[in-house]
């Protein structure tokens, strides 16, 4: 069985000088790829260099490159730029992580907009696929992209948490839907548990979201309350229970997605 973690902060620093060892747990819990999330310039930067230092064969590790929406405020006229060549490498295989938070506003709305549309105009100059994050913001979202959509080869809700009305609504405009350990939360993710059967396969994929979300059902849990990649399965687990599907057909599909969407290469079983 083999799984593709679509978005993991392996740039946080709570991962510092150990991310050999997140990587070998993860491979031997069958999480054969990972998307590396860039939210900054410079974490975007930084997410490509891990790539290239611990995945010699370019097959395991690749990166997306954007600005957060909580990161707005940063962008200057440099971002475009640097953010240009780092879309240019190999590694690097998607535009984000980006989108609305109207949830935090740690920056304001007009700005986290304009960056979108920056990061928008891009992804279809270059055709690739985007990393979206969407918080409080759905109708927004919906409404800037319905611009692009068109022009754009793909794009993911990462993370979703939404309600029925959101989830329908990006389907309907032909997106695909990343889910975490949210669904593995009993206080505030039950909601989604009806709403993952409603995901047509090929257009659903499974994220850590790590060091962020670790799944509240996952036993046991580890003394540093850290999630990382290889607890993928505990998220392949709940939400194979609630699609009424085998766990070995959720990951076969929602591995080939992935592949697809990036553009991955096959990794021998």
């Amino acid at each position: 069985m083999q799984l593709i973690d679509i978005g993991v902060n392996l740039t946080n620093p709570s991962f510092a000088d150990k991310h050999q060892a997140v990587l070998d747990r993860a491979y031997a819990a069958g999480v054969c790829q990972l998307v590396l999330t860039g939210t900054s310039v410079e974490g975007s930067e930084q997410a490509l260099e891990l790539c290239r230092q611990l995945d010699e064969t370019a097959q395991r590790l690749f990166a997306t490159a954007g600005i957060h929406p909580h990161s707005a405020s940063d962008w200057n006229a440099d971002s475009d730029q640097r953010l240009r060549s780092l879309l240019k490498e190999p590694n690097v295989v998607a535009v984000g992580e980006c989108g609305l938070d109207f949830n935090r506003d740690f920056s304001p709305r007009p700005q986290q907009e304009k960056v979108l549309e920056e990061h928008l105009a891009m992804a279809v100059e270059l055709q690739l696929p985007v990393f979206l994050h969407e918080r409080d913001a759905s109708q927004r979202l919906l409404e800037i992209l319905r611009d692009y959509r068109d022009q754009l080869p793909a794009a993911v809700v990462h993370c979703f948490t939404g309600e029925k009305k959101a989830l329908f609504s990006y389907l309907d405009l032909d997106l695909h839907i990343g889910i975490t350990g949210w669904i593995c939360d009993e206080r505030r993710g039950t909601h989604l548990h009806p709403l993952v059967k409603e995901i047509k396969r090929g257009r659903l994929m499974l994220e850590s979201d790590a060091p962020y979300l670790l799944p509240r059902s996952l036993r046991p849990k580890p003394k540093n309350g850290r999630n990382e990649p290889a607890y993928l399965t505990e998220v392949l687990r709940e939400v194979a229970l609630h699609r009424g599907e085998a766990e070995e057909d959720l990951a076969a599909h929602t591995t080939a997605c992935a592949r697809a969407f990036y553009g991955l290469p096959s990794i021998p079983r």
